[in-house]
């Protein structure tokens, strides 16, 4: 069983490493709720297989998986991939599951933020979200590693790290007022320089537009490496996208990060528009307490919401116009990994996308 650590991860030498560094395991959580996943879910859990597939050969994986739907998932999988029994309220494990932090000495623990399914009461996706918010703490005692209980509302998709110092967020999720609503910037900014080890933090303005997520930063640009980032891109001038990428490069190029280097951002376009379609919407359970679907609805599509595994990079094919340039550009950014389109509009259907539905254990 786990320690609950009264310290912090900066205070004990840990930081959490970028996800480019090399990992030993990702997790992943089987979909089924049917009033998120379409069709009893039966789509998005093609494309989640294919996508724990991907990422299996680059290395170990895990899938959880509820009671009902284990011996389905079980047997939809290849041997290689394990799959743990474990409730859970849905599929989205970078943001109820833990970060992972290493000390460079062979130590690694994990962090488990407190999880609200993305606004709580105010303006939450689904409720009840008690499973979840469980999550992280089931996956630390399986790793078997030590956890530090962090004191501040965040999901794992809010920030990405360059493993060096720097923390990418957004202000429209970290000072949402559904989150932490009696935190000032400066006091979440304490608490991610305390939880992840960073001492720098570059704050954006908004993520993607129609992200219900309020703006998840995975969704909208991520660390390549030290110094480079990718940002989702238009040239849309009518596009609402436009604005916000824009305003995004402006931030990302006059700021600094914790070593004092200029950032490099390398553009992504954007697939779509993509909308929700009527058949799409009539396919999805209505539940009272559930973010309803609406024919019609702008998906918040993204090629930056991939994966990055040791020696491979997942990202999703979301339209046939784009998703060539899309991989061109990340085997550009990644020349020593091989990069992997797997179809994914099922996945976005439900709200997100390949980064949001896995979680890296950092090698040690």
């Amino acid at each position: 069983m786990s320690r609950t650590l009264s310290t912090t991860p900066r205070a004990d030498g840990y930081r959490m490493p970028g996800e480019f560094e090399p990992h030993d395991e990702t997790w992943m959580i089987w979909p089924e709720r049917t009033d998120n996943w379409r069709l009893g879910a039966k789509p998005a859990q093609a494309e989640f297989a294919a996508v724990a597939e991907t990422i299996a050969v680059s290395e170990r994986t895990t899938m959880v998986a509820s009671k009902e739907q284990w011996r389905h998932a079980r047997d939809t999988l290849s041997p290689e991939i394990r799959v743990i029994e474990m409730s859970t309220n849905d599929s989205w494990i970078r943001d109820s599951g833990p970060t992972f932090v290493i000390d460079g000495r062979g130590g690694r623990r994990a962090v488990d933020w407190m999880f609200t399914a993305w606004g709580g009461l105010r303006g939450g996706l689904y409720f009840p979200w008690d499973q979840d918010e469980l999550v992280a703490r089931k996956v630390i005692d399986v790793e078997g590693v030590d956890r530090y209980r962090a004191p501040i509302v965040l999901e794992g998709g809010s920030i990405h790290v360059d493993g060096q110092g720097t923390l990418l967020t957004t202000e429209e999720c970290l000072l949402n007022p559904n989150r932490n609503p009696d935190l000032s910037r400066e006091d979440i900014e304490g608490f991610l320089y305390e939880y992840t080890g960073a001492t720098t933090v570059i704050w954006l303005g908004r993520g993607v537009y129609g992200d219900e997520t309020s703006g998840h930063v995975d969704n909208l640009a991520s660390f390549v490496r030290p110094g480079v980032v990718a940002l989702t891109w238009t040239e849309d001038r009518h596009d609402p996208q436009y604005e916000i990428s824009r305003d995004a490069r402006r931030r990302l190029e006059t700021a600094r990060d914790a070593r004092g280097r200029a950032i490099e951002v390398v553009t992504i376009p954007s697939p779509g528009p993509l909308y929700l379609t009527k058949e799409e919407a009539w396919g999805i359970d209505e539940v009272e307490g559930t973010k309803p679907r609406t024919p019609g609805d702008r998906l918040a599509a993204s090629y930056v919401n991939y994966y990055t595994g040791t020696t491979r990079i997942v990202f999703p094919l979301l339209d046939e116009r784009t998703d060539d340039e899309a991989q061109a550009i990340l085997q550009r950014l990644y020349p020593h990994r091989e990069v992997v389109g797997v179809p994914a509009r099922e996945i976005l259907l439900g709200g997100g996308n390949i980064h949001c539905i896995t979680q890296q254990v950092p090698a040690v």
